[in-house]
């Protein structure tokens, strides 16, 4: 059965079975590798895509449930949003080793487009479900703030 819908922005299509997880599609028959898998539980975040414009772990989401929706991969995002968020993470020098960067920049611009200007209870909220192995969250929660100001000026 063909599954449907719009990735980066351009036409996808998946054939095969309506219950392989996205993450897998993405990676293994579509080619991007941007989104990780860390745990196949939606616990760590590191496969954190957005499913019109929401966040959303690819690892847990079927494919037959983005049929016909917008899927945005790190490969895809964009705005102003994403931008800041990228240039904050490397003025400050946010990764360690890299591996959950992904699903963590991928959280940080979903929050950022429902709250401009977020505190850190907002920040430690939204970003609670990504795990970082190398303990940069105050990095990462700086560098949230960096792109919410950034967005302002």
């Amino acid at each position: 059965m063909a599954t449907d819908f719009t990735l980066n922005g351009r036409p996808a299509r998946f054939d095969g079975d309506p219950e392989t997880p996205l993450l897998y599609v993405l990676r293994d028959h579509l080619g991007l590798t941007g989104t990780k898998y860390g745990c196949g539980i939606a616990q760590c975040g590191a496969c954190t895509v957005h499913l019109d414009g929401r966040n959303r772990r690819s690892c847990v989401t079927p494919v037959s449930m983005v049929g016909g929706r917008q899927v945005t991969t790190i490969e895809g995002v964009a705005g102003k949003e994403a931008k800041a968020v990228q240039r904050a993470w490397v003025a400050i020098d946010v990764p360690q080793c890299g591996f959950c960067q992904s699903g963590q920049v991928m959280s940080a611009i979903g929050l950022l487009k429902i709250k401009k200007k977020p505190s850190d209870a907002d920040i430690d909220a939204a970003m609670a479900g990504n795990i970082c192995r190398c303990a940069t969250y105050a990095r990462i929660r700086q560098a949230i703030h960096d792109a919410a100001q950034a967005m302002e000026g």
